[in-house]
């Protein structure tokens, strides 16, 4: 693949020494660790206050639902006015209906109606602060090594919180009631929306494009609206975003019937303690993948990276199914892990390539809300399948949709001509010496 040991520098540190760069990711990711919190304080909060698991369950499915299914036309929004405009309000909505969540539930016998009633509003007005955050590091880091890299330790940091999340609710547990989680939960996407969009990266201090001519005002990512051309849909991704999109969703089927078939696994060989490092080692292993995949300066485009990444995760998958004890498990698990980081980041990338530039955010949007609805869709249509079909089927029927979708991403898709101005990102790589400084916009 060509890849010469001098390139591969591990410059993430390059990234956040960008202007505004350690301010803009750090107030993401203050508002993103809430959405690690939120679902396990929900459940375990509605479950003490109404003693039912099927009203906690109904409720986290109502708000889970309607947080990702409305998730591209949040980010409409945000691509629409800006993050200034938009992230404040959604982010006090969201905030207030969770603390009405929490001070509901912080009473026993409180109404599943009056709960699901806060819960899909609630939903409904989750700030989108993953797409926003990956939009503005294509405007702070506009050098295509440094934004590759950018969005790999996103991903990875986001992937973190998720782990991170529900070990701050067990803290909580200790101290306080679940109700409690939902109240930390509002606090800090408040906070971190409102930081994100008080940075100078999303007032438009950054992130105006340079040309010899100029930018015309519409076309920048700031607080003002931003029409598409005459004649154009804004999202106008064609095959590529097609392809991310489908990737996502594939990589989310994986997860989420892994996630349920490695629980199933245990029960058979009598070790349920053996959940957490198995899960443990394929949190490790992504984290691993994704600064690796990060840090290497890739001579092979977008699409055939994605193909490969998709394939590898979905053979991988298959064989881990093939487990004879937990502690092979592990490795497999490990293994897999490697390469879920790397996709998820490709298929972002692919997203922002492809996308109109006046719906980078909607583009992200779309490709976060496949790898939800097939986590989702898998979870349910396995928990259908284990019990029914041997382990190992199972596995390899939760692999075989990454298998497949490995060859959409070989198809080649035609570009738009107003996104491609110049070659994508991942084709588009320049020696050293020839880089340009990332603009301090």
């Amino acid at each position: 693949m060509n890849m010469p040991a001098s390139s591969i520098t591990p410059s993430y540190a390059a990234v956040l020494r960008t202007r505004h760069a350690c301010r803009t990711f750090g107030a993401a990711l203050l508002g993103r660790l809430s959405y690690g919190m939120v679902s396990l304080s929900l459940v375990l909060a509605i479950k003490e206050a109404t003693d039912s698991y099927a009203v906690a369950g109904t409720v986290m499915a109502l708000f889970g639902l309607t947080s990702v299914l409305l998730s591209p036309t949040r980010a409409g929004l945000v691509d629409r006015y800006g993050p200034r405009r938009t992230l404040p309000p959604m982010a006090a909505a969201y905030a207030l209906l969770l603390t009405g969540l929490a001070f509901a539930t912080s009473w026993p016998g409180t109404s599943g109606i009056l709960l699901g009633g806060l819960a899909v509003p609630a939903g409904a007005c989750t700030p989108p602060l993953g797409p926003v955050m990956r939009t503005l590091w294509r405007d702070m880091v506009p050098d295509p090594r440094l934004l590759q890299r950018a969005f790999s330790l996103d991903t990875v940091a986001e992937e973190l919180l998720f782990v991170t999340g529900p070990l701050l609710v067990g803290l909580l547990l200790h101290i306080a009631t679940p109700s409690a989680g939902l109240a930390v939960s509002a606090a800090l996407v408040l906070t971190g929306s409102l930081a994100l969009a008080s940075s100078p990266a999303a007032r438009g201090g950054v992130g105006h494009k340079k040309a010899s001519s100029g930018p015309a005002p519409s076309e920048e990512f700031d607080s003002g609206a931003q029409p598409a051309p005459p004649g154009r849909r804004p999202l106008q991704g064609g095959a590529g975003l097609r392809q991310a999109i489908a990737v996502s969703a594939t990589v989310g089927i994986c997860l989420g019937a892994f996630n349920l078939l490695v629980i199933a696994f245990a029960d058979e060989h009598r070790d349920p303690a053996a959940v957490t490092w198995i899960l443990a080692a394929l949190s490790g292993g992504s984290a691993i993948g994704g600064l690796i995949y990060g840090a290497v300066p890739w001579r092979v485009s977008s699409r055939l990276r994605l193909a490969f990444l998709a394939a590898a995760l979905g053979l991988t998958l298959a064989a881990t199914g093939l487990s004879s004890h937990p502690y092979v498990l592990i490795a497999w698990a490990a293994l897999s892990g490697l390469f879920i980081a790397p996709a998820i980041t490709t298929a972002y990338l692919i997203a922002d390539e492809y996308a109109h530039p006046t719906a980078r955010t909607r583009a992200g949007a779309w490709v976060n809300t496949a790898f939800n609805a097939g986590s989702a869709g898998a979870t349910a249509a396995t928990g259908l399948l284990v019990g029914r079909l041997p382990l190992p089927a199972c596995f390899a029927l939760a692999a075989a949709p990454a298998v497949l979708s490995a060859a959409t991403a070989l198809h080649r898709p035609r570009r738009l001509a107003a996104v491609t101005a110049a070659p994508p990102v991942s084709e588009r790589i320049p020696d050293a010496e020839q880089q340009a400084p990332a603009t301090n916009e």
